[in-house]
């Protein structure tokens, strides 16, 4: 029976900790600093046991994964240097941004130690235990970044710790893979917040502006509903990408500002016809670093129970809803709801039901 250290039971560390405590032969062991998180996966059998000293649960442990976030995940690594170990003990991490973490474990002298880095490319604009669940990560992209000295062996052993998850893994250098998250996780991000921050400025001249902000507007801004903590270590981990992306694109945003100036309709109109061919030539529904929605619209008359009678459909057959939003219903006319759902399974199962039942609905391709 091998041993498994978690330390972090966040929504990335609590849900690897459910599917890893599925696989036979391993028992999971966690440390977190907020006691009601422990007890919550102790209640649940998330883990077997809790742990107060990093160092202790490091020797009981075969392999340790580092759910912290990345300056905590680098000062640990320096501790695994100081500790005396009688086994090999295989080292994981999951932190978005892998320069500074792969740097502190390719220091480390511990001929006990080996490091194979991780990031499990799913995630949530809800944090903590509550919100992990196992099938965060189906079908979404996991990252492996392989330190110095340790071997293809050692990257096998997490692919088939972490097979429960469904994810499917990959295998970048430092640069590959911090290049990659910064463009289309990280500096989104970024854009995500500012563009909120824009918003609150203008609600100062228009008060109502925050009802017209439900819609679309409140889709892709979602991102900045994220721990602000854990994505400013992640900005000033990834600074140098990050400023770098910024110049790019106020370069991009001076091109369009001069189209607009100058009146050009057909370079405007080519510019927008080519986002949308890259954007609607991406893979359709494929879990990445920013979460997606798989989503449902069904037509509802404006009548009491309405909403009620669709809910009742799915919750009958065991659906799992993850966001209902009642997108427009005015007194006497037809009117949208939209529920979104956990994977693409639950989205055709609920579209078939639905149809079946006579709802006219449109699901998001």
């Amino acid at each position: 029976m091998k041993t498994v250290f978690f330390v972090g039971l966040g929504l990335i560390g609590g849900s690897l900790a459910m599917n890893t405590v599925k696989k036979k032969g391993y028992r999971v062991i966690g440390m977190d600093p907020n006691k009601k998180t422990i007890e919550m996966a102790l209640m649940q059998g998330v883990i077997e046991e809790p742990v107060e000293d990093f160092e202790q649960g490091c020797r009981k442990a075969d392999v340790l994964v580092l759910a912290t976030p990345i300056s905590m995940t680098v000062d640990y690594l320096s501790q695994l240097d100081r500790l005396e170990l009688d086994h090999k003990l295989l080292v994981t991490d999951v932190s978005s941004v892998k320069n500074q973490v792969l740097k502190a474990a390719e220091r480390l002298k511990n001929p006990k130690v080996m490091f194979v880095g991780g990031h499990p490319m799913a995630g949530s604009h809800k944090q903590g235990f509550s919100a992990a669940k196992p099938h965060l990560f189906e079908n979404a992209i996991y990252v492996l970044t392989p330190a110095a000295g340790s071997s293809s062996e050692d990257a096998a052993a997490l692919k088939d710790l972490f097979s429960e998850t469904g994810a499917r893994f990959l295998t970048f250098n430092t640069e590959e893979h911090d290049e990659m998250t910064a463009v289309i996780s990280h500096f989104p991000h970024l854009i995500a917040s500012s563009l909120v921050h824009q918003a609150r400025e203008w609600q100062k001249k228009h008060p109502y502006l925050e009802h017209l902000a439900a819609g679309g507007f409140r889709d892709i801004t979602r991102i900045a509903s994220s721990n602000p903590k854990l994505w400013q270590d992640i900005f000033f981990q990834n600074r140098n990408l990050l400023i770098q992306m910024l110049d790019d694109w106020m370069e991009e945003m001076a091109d369009i500002k001069q189209l607009l100036k100058a009146r050009d309709k057909e370079s405007t109109y080519q510019y927008l016809v080519e986002a949308k061919k890259y954007r609607d030539g991406l893979p359709a529904k494929e879990k990445g670093a920013i979460p997606s929605f798989y989503d449902l619209y069904v037509d509802i008359h404006d009548q009491p129970g309405a909403i009620h009678k669709v809910i009742k459909k799915l919750a009958e057959k065991e659906i799992s809803i993850k966001n209902i939003e009642i997108l427009e219903v005015r007194e006497g006319i037809t009117g949208v709801l939209r529920i979104s759902f956990p994977s693409d399974k639950e989205q055709q199962k609920s579209y078939d039901l639905l149809r079946a039942s006579g709802y006219e609905l449109m699901i998001e391709e």
